[in-house]
């Protein structure tokens, strides 16, 4: 399980070996060894299988739990309100989103969920609804 997942988080990314292991070079620890593009490959072929300190890395930077990434867990939630106050860059519809516009939909993300608390008859309007299509860029 864990080189399917790690092949297709990389993928997903669109980053080569090579950039992975630079990435994964970034902050080296002391006595830890630099990550190679041949190493990542062996592991995405389950020739070879990393250390814990190396599998720490990669979930901290594809941004995935170990039990996602080693296959315990069959998904990995995400907390979206932690999301839109992370470092990572988002974007919606292929517009990246400033720290701004990050604050304002956080608000009223969370003004929605306040509020649907007190909200009756949802049921009716909701359930009468069709699939709802966005048309989002791909």
């Amino acid at each position: 399980m864990f080189p399917e997942r790690l092949r297709a988080l990389r993928r997903g990314e669109r980053i080569t070996l090579k950039e992975l292991a630079a990435a994964l070079n970034e902050n080296l620890g002391p006595g830890e060894r630099p990550n190679t593009a041949s190493q990542i490959g062996n592991w995405e072929r389950g020739i070879r299988t990393p250390n814990y300190i190396e599998a720490r890395k990669l979930a901290e930077y594809f941004d995935v739990s170990l039990d996602y990434l080693t296959g315990k867990s069959d998904r990995d939630d995400y907390d979206l309100g932690k999301l839109f106050f992370s470092g990572k860059d988002l974007s919606f519809n292929g517009k990246n989103l400033t720290s701004e516009d990050r604050y304002e939909i956080f608000q009223l993300i969370d003004g929605y969920m306040k509020g649907r608390e007190n909200r009756k008859d949802t049921d009716k309007f909701y359930g009468r609804q069709g699939e709802l299509n966005l048309h989002f860029k791909k």
